[in-house]
């Protein structure tokens, strides 16, 4: 029987105590070269539309043995899970850096416990729009770890450095929150029980410039009582260009019964934006026993003025018809 192949690539983008700060999985790390100043976690450049930049990259195998690699650079994006810092694949469509840096070598070997410097071009296109274009220089391994039985999952793993490329020209930060919903989540018997309530909402960066958003969040019941009032900590730290996420928050001891909405305010150096829900929180079950109850009631008094209705038309004698005497017609020969 055939087994069939799904290729997942694992890649790290984030850096740990090694070369300047590298992007490290414990077998090989990636990192800019060191500047004459000082080392780089990251790559930080400023071009202008028609410019062309050169720079370094630097792969490390920390292995006892050879490992191949591919060298790409890639466009950044925000997860949809929990907006996290990803870069697209190589076979994807690129249009910022990945599609702008080309390193001097696309497949290089690196000896083990050695390290191999690779230049890379960068040139920002005439027409490039102004303001952030994140990316990363990519190093991924060549080899599939293959997995077991039918279902046999292969594993690439890549490392990648990360780029933060600001084209010249005119920035503007805007940020937009909004598509706010709420659903509560109660006990079936009211106070048996906590009570939790659900917010997720849609955060988006409609500016030109990477983002580092906080965000807000109010509630309020009947006769604007303050219900909730917190900063979230679940956002993500760098929300790039054109990217959107979906968030949720867990809003623990949510009211029961109460009438309200909830507010959200996400902000950033320069841009500031609300957005709110309203919310009815109830016990359903209860309210369900009371509607039930109340139309049993209901029903039963119907029938009960039915019945009285019926019992005092048997009891009431019928009134009497009277009749109309008959007005006798007076005979011809009886005239005068």
């Amino acid at each position: 029987m055939r087994k069939l192949y799904v290729l997942l690539l694992g890649l790290l983008l984030g850096w740990q105590a090694a070369p300047a700060h590298a992007a490290d999985n414990g077998s090989w790390s990636v990192y800019p070269v060191a500047s004459k100043i000082a080392a780089r976690p990251y790559f930080y450049l400023s071009a202008d539309p028609g410019q062309t930049l050169t720079d370094k990259v630097a792969v490390q195998n920390k292995t006892g043995g050879p490992l191949t690699f591919r060298l790409y650079a890639a466009d950044a994006y925000n997860t949809a899970r929990d907006g996290g810092f990803a870069v697209r694949t190589a076979g994807e469509h690129m249009l910022g850096v990945g599609a702008w840096a080309k390193p001097a070598k696309s497949r290089i070997t690196v000896p083990g416990h050695r390290t191999v410097t690779v230049p890379f071009t960068l040139r920002v296109p005439e027409g490039a729009a102004p303001g952030d274009h994140p990316g990363a220089v990519v190093a991924l391994d060549e080899r599939v770890d293959p997995g077991s039985g039918r279902l046999a999952l292969g594993v690439q793993r890549a490392v990648g450095a990360r780029v933060y490329l600001r084209v010249g020209g005119p920035t503007l930060p805007a940020l937009s929150v909004g598509q706010v919903h709420l659903s509560h989540h109660q006990p079936l018997v009211p106070g048996l029980g906590a009570s939790t309530a659900t917010i997720s909402y849609t955060l988006r960066n409609t500016g030109n410039v990477t983002l580092d958003p906080k965000v807000e969040l109010k509630a309020r019941g009947l006769f604007g009582r303050t219900l909730l009032d917190r900063e979230l900590t679940r956002v993500p730290s760098e929300l790039l260009p054109g990217q959107r996420v979906r968030l949720t928050e867990t809003w623990h001891g949510a009211p029961q019964l109460d009438r309200g909405d909830v507010t959200l305010t996400a902000s950033a150096p320069g841009t500031r934006q609300s957005a709110s829900a309203s919310f009815l929180a109830l016990p359903w079950l209860a309210v369900a026993l009371v509607f039930v109850a109340g139309l049993a009631v209901g029903v039963l008094l119907v029938r009960a003025r039915r019945g009285r209705v019926r019992r005092s038309a048997r009891g009431r004698p019928s009134p009497r018809v009277r009749t109309t005497p008959s007005r006798p017609r007076s005979s011809p020969s009886a005239r005068p």
